[in-house]
């Protein structure tokens, strides 16, 4: 930059030429610099927009991205450029065009970034304008900042925040939270949630580049990566050895494929499959849906609706992959529907358990329902992932309806609205009730209009109300959602917390707390697998219609099986502009496995356990049953052990031997519940009917009249 340009820039409380002497190639002799104007903010206000309404915020978490692991903001630990000045100078304009002038004002001050530093390393993902951020530290162990964008809007909150913090201690950086940013109205439409968005990933990323550069200072040794795929419309990377073996089978032996699709065509054979399963099986299951149009993948949900679907589509067996629940769905469901001639297998001769399903299965569970039965009016809302048995023996002590992950909220929600002094209890899954239950304690900070996006029956007082009759099981958990605890949650947070977060609503708190915080500001989604899975879609769609070079990255919070249909899912999206756009965006898959998770082998193995060559790759674990593969308290494989008992080998046995004429198949069918409850009615009959309700609520958003009815007047009367 030439001397003479800098007297173009009007002059600013914000921004000053500190060095005639600059060098527009190194951004550490940029010659504008900022210098302090005003006291700093110390109080947290109001958001100056209206949340969406998954948009919930929560209490400070020691794990949280903005670093809140340190005391609250304090006046005297800001340096006096922070930003009451600029919130008192925004809320001096009282017209919102005039603060948008304003910011873009600013903008017109920000130093120029030099084009060596417009790199992808240094973009801010999740902002929908392009976003560069530069970060070192200068002698004096300041932070340095500096950052552009291509968009005026962005620009301008990009200048606030950099006058607010470059040159500060590397502590003050840290300390400084999203909440803190809350009252810069700039004057932008309510709908904008998108650009607000931007102050808060912008500070996220200043954060991360900052702790790394205090870290390296520091003399530590970085974190391994957690092993990823990068998926584009050419191909996919692997990096690290879990992730190539992933890989390997995204891409299936086409006689493998062939074999199955054959036989599945010639005895008119159905496939519901969940979306954990082992990677190899999905591989081949996903190239088969191509040639034969009943086989499907999905959470546990849909598999039975699914499987009735193929029923009628002609489909004389259904193969379900999965764990034994699951399978007794499908069976029980088929009944209900009329297909009590359709065969149901399961792909294995041993029990397929489940740790949640055994969870609710025991002595405590039943005596956790005692209590609800002695606290009329009550409802019992069951996790889907529960045995045909569980679900009968428990609606026949309390009214029971089912939930699922996606819909559990609004099924809590609708059924306090429905039922005035209701007592509600959750199981088995003591994580999912404790996020439910902190969830609804962050919504008592929220305004009624807020809460009414939510949903339309409730506000701050009900909210409050409803808390202490909310009630969860204290003692079950899912084995592979345990392991998302505090060393995985610490390795994210010091990592990937500029990255997309996704997690499943049966993670530890920690990682629920962490995935919440990246969801409100338009970067994490807490759901099911299937609302993972449309989440990750949607954004890939979003960098697809920018047309823009773009790498984004995700975190896989949950089983590693979904990264097939996850993988399927954005190469389709992509390969659809490959052609017409010259643009090349990348899309990165972390999963959060530990190295200490990983079971090595060598070419002295037997045959089934050998390595794997893939082109110069050399592959050392092989993921699934057969590779043996362990999970740890350091982060864990992040692998269902019994998901993985549905082998493809089995499926094939399964289906060559259909029908079963020479009986022996027998231990794979599905069991068909034939014994009664202890009122005499159908295991199966009763098991169905809280399915039954929870169907009802989805289609028509209520509770049926006759749940209502049994929880107003039938309980402590038997039924």
């Amino acid at each position: 930059m030439k001397a003479s340009s800098r007297s173009s820039f009007p002059s600013s409380p914000l921004f000053s030429s500190q060095n005639s002497n600059s060098d527009p190639n190194n951004p550490k002799s940029l010659p504008f610099r900022l210098q302090a104007t005003q006291k700093p903010f110390f109080k947290s206000i109001k958001c100056i927009q209206s949340p969406s309404p998954e948009s919930i915020p929560s209490k400070p978490t020691s794990f949280s991205c903005t670093a809140v692991t340190f005391s609250p903001s304090d006046i005297a630990d800001f340096p006096s450029r922070t930003l009451t000045g600029l919130i008192s100078e925004f809320k001096s304009l009282p017209q919102p065009l005039d603060r948008v002038k304003r910011l873009l004002h600013y903008a017109s001050l920000l130093p120029p970034l030099p084009e060596s530093s417009r790199t992808d390393s240094n973009r801010v993902m999740g902002c929908t304008a392009r976003v560069w951020l530069d970060v070192q530290r200068d002698d004096d162990g300041k932070v340095r900042f500096w950052a552009d964008s291509d968009s005026e809007i962005t620009k301008g909150f990009c200048a606030c925040l950099v006058s607010v913090l470059d040159g500060v201690a590397p502590d003050q950086v840290l300390g400084l939270k999203t909440d803190d940013l809350a009252a810069l109205n700039v004057g932008l439409p309510g709908g904008q949630r998108s650009r607000a968005n931007t102050w808060h990933n912008v500070l996220v990323s200043m954060q991360k580049r900052t702790r790394a550069l205090v870290a390296e200072q520091e003399g530590k040794a970085p974190f391994d990566p957690f092993p990823s795929l990068i998926v584009t419309a050419e191909g996919i990377e692997a990096k690290g050895s879990y992730a190539a073996a992933q890989a390997k089978y995204l891409f299936p032996d086409e006689s493998r494929v062939n074999e199955l699709v054959n036989v599945l065509k010639e005895k008119k054979i159905g496939v519901v499959a969940h979306f954990y399963m082992d990677p190899e099986v999905q591989g081949v299951l996903t190239a088969a849906q191509k040639h034969w149009p009943h086989i499907h993948i999905s959470d546990s949900l849909v598999m039975a609706d699914t499987a009735v679907k193929m029923a009628k589509a002609g489909c004389k067996f259904i193969t379900v992959l999965g764990v034994d629940f699951m399978s007794e769905n499908v069976r029980a469901i088929l009944d209900q529907a009329g297909f009590g001639e359709v065969g149901v297998y399961r792909m294995s001769n041993e029990r397929i358990g489940c740790s949640l399903a055994d969870a609710a299965a025991t002595p405590s569970y039943m005596k956790y329902l005692d209590a609800a039965f002695s606290s009329p009016p009550s409802l019992h809302v069951i996790y889907i992932n529960t045995s045909l048995e569980t679900k009968a023996y428990s609606h026949e002590l309390v009214p029971t309806i089912t939930c699922t992950s996606s819909n559990v909220v609004q099924t809590i929600l609708q059924a306090f609205a429905q039922i005035p002094d209701l007592n509600l209890w959750y199981g088995p899954d003591s994580y999912m009730g404790a996020n439910i239950a902190e969830l609804f304690q962050q919504m008592t900070l929220m305004s009624d209009e807020e809460i009414s996006e939510i949903h339309p029956s409730h506000n701050r007082e009900s909210i409050k109300s409803l808390l202490p009759r909310l009630h969860y099981y204290q003692d079950g958990t899912c084995i592979v959602h345990h392991l998302f605890g505090h060393e995985v949650v610490e390795k994210i947070n010091e990592m990937y917390c500029d990255a997309f977060l996704t997690a499943h609503f049966e993670v530890p708190g920690e990682m629920f707390s962490l995935a919440m915080e990246a969801k409100r500001r338009g970067m994490g989604v807490v759901g099911s697998t299937q609302n993972i899975l449309d989440f990750i879609k949607n954004r890939v769609q979003e960098a697809v219609d920018r047309n823009f070079d773009e790498h984004l990255r995700f975190v896989l919070g949950t089983e590693s099986g979904m990264v097939t249909s996850i993988v399927a899912a954005i190469r389709h999206l992509l390969q659809s502009t490959k052609s017409s756009s010259g643009k090349k965006i990348n899309i990165e898959i972390v999963f959060p496995v530990s190295s200490d998770s990983l079971t090595k082998t060598s070419t002295s193995s037997s045959s089934a356990f050998k390595s794997v060559k893939m082109g110069d790759i050399i592959l050392p674990v092989i993921p699934g049953v057969a590779g043996g593969e362990g999970c740890s308290i350091h982060g864990g494989c992040a692998s269902c052990p019994y998901m993985k008992m549905n082998s493809l080998s089995s499926l094939l046995k399964v289906c060559h031997n259909l029908p079963d004429k020479k009986d022996v198949l027998r231990a794979y069918e599905a069991e068909r519940f034939k014994s009664q409850t202890s009122q005499g009615k159908s295991i199966a009959e009763v098991g169905c009917e809280p399915i039954l309700h929870m169907r009802h609520f989805q289609g028509k958003k209520e509770l049926p009249e006759k749940l209502v009815h049994q929880v107003l007047h039938s309980q402590g009367k038997g039924r």
